[in-house]
C-alpha cells in the first residue's frame, strides 16, 4: 500500500472541476495579487498563482510595488474593493516591517477576501458561518476528505495555533465533529496527546522536529511546514523516521502545497457566489 499522499494528483482532480465551473459562470472571474517589495519566495508564490489561474480561466492581475506608504496600498485596496471586475483580492505576505499587516488585510472587503485573514472572515470561521477560509486549512481538509476519513469522533493533533492554518483546520475539524487538541509552544504534555492522535497536523515552521516519537501506530500525519535546510525543502515532519509507522503521510514538497493554491481557485469561485447572492 502507498502511503504517500500525493498532493499535486488531487490538486488536478480539483482543478479539473473548478476548471468546469468557472466555465459555466458568465461573467470572467478575476484575481488581484498585491505585492509590495522584491522578496523572492513571493515572486515564486505569484508565478504559481498565475499559472493556476491561467491554467482553469481566471485572470490575473498582478499590482507590484517596490515601496508605497501604507495609506497608499490601503486605497489601492480600496479601488479594487469597488471594481466590480475584480472577483478576489489578495495581498501577498511577507510585507514591509512599514507596514501594519492586520491593517492592510481589514482594508479588503470580506466578500474579496481569498485568503480569509480578515477580521469579518475569521469571526465567521469562529461562529461557523458562510464566508471564506484560508487557503492551506481547506487543503488539509480536502486531503482528509479524499483518503475518505469519517472525522466525526476521531482523536486530531493540531500543532502550531497560526491564523493561516492551525486556528481555522482545528475550527474546521470541529465542525466536522472531531475531538481536536491544539498543541503550542506553551504545551507541557504535547507528545502525551500526539501520541493519541488518530490524525496528527504540523504547522509549526521547524524542520524535522516531529519524529515518530510523536505519533501513534497507524496514524494520518499531514505535514504543513515547508523550511529550508541547506538548500533543500523539508518538512516540519521527520518523514523517513515517520514513515513505517503511520497509516498516510504527506510529503514535502508535493503534500499539502499543491492544494494551497488549488484552495485559492475554490475560494475565487466562492467570492463571486457570495457577491452574487
Amino acid at each position: 500500500m502507498n502511503k504517500i499522499i500525493n498532493g499535486n494528483e488531487i490538486k488536478e482532480k480539483k482543478l479539473k472541476e473548478y476548471k468546469e465551473i468557472i466555465k459555466s459562470i458568465n461573467d470572467k472571474l478575476t484575481l488581484a495579487v498585491i505585492q509590495v517589495g522584491n522578496d523572492p519566495a513571493s515572486d515564486i508564490y505569484i508565478k504559481n498563482k498565475e499559472k493556476t489561474c491561467k491554467e482553469v480561466g481566471i485572470n490575473f492581475k498582478h499590482l507590484k510595488y517596490e515601496s508605497i506608504k501604507e495609506e497608499e496600498l490601503i486605497s489601492k485596496i480600496k479601488q479594487l474593493n469597488i471594481d466590480k471586475s475584480v472577483t478576489g483580492i489578495l495581498v501577498q505576505l511577507p510585507l514591509p516591517d512599514s507596514i501594519n499587516k492586520e491593517k492592510v488585510i481589514n482594508a479588503i472587503d470580506p466578500l474579496k477576501d481569498v485568503d480569509g485573514l480578515s477580521k469579518t472572515n475569521i469571526d465567521k470561521l469562529n461562529n461557523n458561518e458562510e464566508g471564506l477560509i484560508p487557503c492551506t486549512a481547506l487543503g488539509v481538509i480536502e486531503i482528509l476528505k479524499h483518503l475518505n476519513i469519517d472525522l466525526k469522533n476521531k482523536s486530531v493533533a493540531v500543532m502550531g495555533r497560526s491564523m493561516l492554518v492551525g486556528y481555522p483546520v482545528s475550527k474546521l475539524l470541529e465542525y466536522e465533529e472531531a475531538n481536536v487538541n491544539v498543541c503550542h509552544s506553551k504545551t507541557i504534555n504535547t507528545k502525551d496527546i500526539t501520541q493519541k492522535a488518530d490524525i496528527l497536523i504540523v504547522a509549526i515552521g521547524k524542520s524535522k522536529l516531529v519524529d515518530s516519537s510523536f505519533v501513534k501506530d497507524g496514524a494520518v500525519v499531514i505535514d504543513v511546514g515547508i523550511n529550508r535546510d541547506n538548500g533543500k525543502l523539508t518538512g516540519d515532519c521527520d518523514f523517513d523516521d515517520i514513515y513505517d509507522k503511520c497509516l498516510y503521510i504527506t510529503p514535502v514538497p508535493g503534500g499539502v502545497g499543491p492544494l494551497t493554491i488549488t484552495m485559492l481557485i475554490n475560494n475565487v469561485i466562492k467570492a463571486y457566489k457570495l457577491q452574487n447572492k
